[in-house]
């Protein structure tokens, strides 16, 4: 069986983040690809060794990536945020 869940891959630093929001899991690797192939393995891991327990209280099952607009202070545009 498969299933599909979120995935949120961020830069920091010389490498990439990757999270899952669903099971609070990440891992990280030197580039997109490879942080996001770590973390699949890491979610695998997991499926293959917590309990049921575990599992169902971790997982949330309403996971929402949105945008959200904001004022920005003077300071911070004028820093190039």
């Amino acid at each position: 069986m498969t299933r599909q869940l979120t995935t949120i891959i961020e830069r920091e630093n010389d490498g990439y983040v990757a999270f899952c929001p669903e099971l609070n899991i990440a891992s990280q690797g030197a580039t997109v690809s490879e942080a996001r192939a770590n973390l699949k393995e890491a979610l695998e891991l997991f499926f293959e060794t917590a309990s049921g327990a575990e599992i169902q209280e971790r997982l949330h099952n309403e996971v929402y990536v949105t945008l959200v607009e904001v004022e920005v202070a003077w300071t911070a545009r004028r820093a190039g945020l």
